[in-house]
């Protein structure tokens, strides 16, 4: 399979198309204005405690506070990790780009479970207290209207590795499973660990031998001492160490690992990546190519309309169904139809290939998009066992291409599907859109029909006050043609009722449903 990355690299905007054969399959968006903050380090300040939620709102900087719970406060007075650490915990390791489940082993033996130290008198008061200044990094750049949720326990993301310094911890992606290399990879990594921090090898460190492990170590350890010393020179609420952009995550998580060729359209960007190639990873050779066409880039690659089209709720299939995505605040419903696909054998068989031709293209919707937190996704009811055990199945085998965590429950009575999908930023109709200032976020409009009844009734209400008057009615073209038209009868009524004309005006530049009603004395 073909992979490819295309960078549109303007001055205030950067975007990263992930291709799988000529076809978009991921987008990820930085602007200069509101930059993914995500995986930045800042010295910020403690605004609020609070004991009942077990939390604390933190200053770093930003119109919004950012948010964190008592499993992300080091205990930096008796070092102690106060974090979640379950059997088979898996850990994200890098939640910009490219997300990796990794199984942990402890280095020590004297790690307690959170839930234990709470139950010993951990809380949140004992943590932190207001005007504290504490460092911390934004794990979840702000959605919406919720701020960013932020951290205490660093990690710095490396090619092969993480480091974690608050944390004396072992871990090693689940996408290497041979146990022979996994062992060989802990034991390399005890040999050569001088000190207490954590580490997690990511899928790219197998077959890594013991002198790239060394030097990434020695890199990762260097900025953290940097960070270290720049924080003590910086004060609060400013920040004290950026991430990659997102050219260079591209580069570092997807060209390695996801990706086979990058073609970038910015020369002073292709210079840039070329030099961090040079630098970072000068044991990689990647095909890094200059776009030097006439047309802009995500058009030569058929890109644009593709991004254009994922903002659409409606999304037709190739059979002629069409599945419609809905998103709320508190969950995505994503509902399947036959539409214009009326088979060719039988109504069971019919339903089984929408369902079936649907699942592949919600997976790919769900990526694209990248819709996060609970979905909710209706298929065609359908009466035999078999046939939902094939869509659950396919369900299954579509979302593991996902990187993203992703957990499906079973198919449901009334056929529904319920999963969740990890939020790691904005979907993409966050990043792009915005709430329509004609209805306000609503989605909906007043009928023409239902306008027009509406001026009738609020012309009968103001007759009762100025009988004797005549009225003119200012609206939109559609609306003064239906009351000229189809709907004249309404203004017919009121004429007879007024013994006076009713004067209709049509106005170009109202909304649809703006109107309004003037009086003029009878001369």
């Amino acid at each position: 399979m073909l992979k490819e990355l295309v960078v549109n690299a303007a001055p205030h905007e950067t975007r990263v198309a992930l291709l799988e054969n000529n076809t978009i399959v991921e987008v990820f968006i930085e602007r200069e204005d509101e930059t993914s903050i995500a995986g930045n380090i800042y010295k910020g300040r403690v605004q609020r405690v609070l004991p009942g939620m077990q939390a604390a709102f933190v200053d770093i900087g930003f119109d919004q506070a950012a948010f964190i719970y008592v499993d992300d406060v080091l205990d930096t007075a008796s070092h102690k990790v106060y974090q979640k650490f379950e059997q088979d915990n898996d850990i994200e390791t890098d939640t910009q780009l490219n997300d990796e489940n990794c199984e942990t082993e402890s280095s020590t033996q004297n790690h307690t479970p959170w839930k234990a130290s709470c139950n010993n008198g951990c809380s949140i008061e004992d943590l932190l207290t207001e005007d504290q200044e504490i460092m911390v990094q934004v794990a979840k750049s702000s959605i919406g209207t919720k701020g960013p949720r932020i951290t205490t326990h660093i990690s710095l993301a490396g090619r092969y590795m993480v480091l974690m310094p608050t944390v004396d911890h072992i871990g090693i992606s689940k996408k290497i499973e041979n146990e022979v290399e996994r062992t060989r990879l802990k034991e390399l990594l005890l040999s050569i660990k001088k000190n207490n921090f954590g580490y997690i090898f990511r899928t790219q460190a197998l077959g890594i031998d013991e002198e790239t492990v060394k030097k990434e170590m020695e890199f990762l350890i260097k900025t953290w001492e940097g960070i270290l010393a720049k924080s003590k020179l910086t004060s609060a609420t400013s920040l004290v160490y950026k991430d990659l952009t997102i050219t260079f995550r591209a580069v570092r998580d997807l060209m390695a690992n996801e990706a086979d060729k990058l073609i970038i359209d910015s020369e002073a960007e292709y210079e840039n990546v070329q030099n961090f190639l040079k630098n970072l990873m000068p044991d990689v050779k990647l095909s890094v190519e200059l776009y030097q066409g006439k047309e802009p880039v995500f058009d030569a690659y058929n890109i644009e309309g593709d991004v254009a089209r994922a903002l659409k709720k409606k999304v037709w299939l190739k059979s002629g169904g069409y599945i419609v995505i809905e998103q709320t605040e508190a969950l995505v419903a994503i509902d399947v139809n036959t539409g214009r696909y009326v088979g060719k054998h039988n109504f069971d068989e019919t339903i089984l290939k929408t369902n079936l031709e649907a699942v592949k293209e919600i997976a790919y919707q769900i990526r694209l998009r990248n819709i996060g937190g609970i979905i909710i996704i209706d298929f065609i009811d359908m009466k035999k066992e078999q046939h939902k055990n094939k869509v659950m199945a396919k369900m299954n085998e579509a979302m593991k291409k996902d990187k993203s965590q992703t957990n499906v429950l079973p198919l449901t009575e009334l056929g529904l599907i319920q999963m969740t999908r990890k939020r790691t930023r904005k979907n993409l109709t966050r990043s792009l859109c915005e709430p329509c200032f004609y209805c306000n976020g609503d989605g909906n409009l007043l009928s023409r029909k239902s306008i027009c009844h509406k001026i009738y009734r609020n012309l009968m209400s103001e007759a009762g006050d100025i009988m004797g008057n005549r009225f003119s009615v200012k609206v939109h073209p559609e609306i003064a043609q239906l009351l000229h038209g189809s709907e004249k009868y309404l203004i017919s009524s009121l004429e007879k009722q007024f013994s006076n004309p009713i004067a209709i005006y049509p106005e170009p530049h109202y909304h649809i449903e703006e109107y309004h009603i003037f009086e003029s004395l009878i001369k």
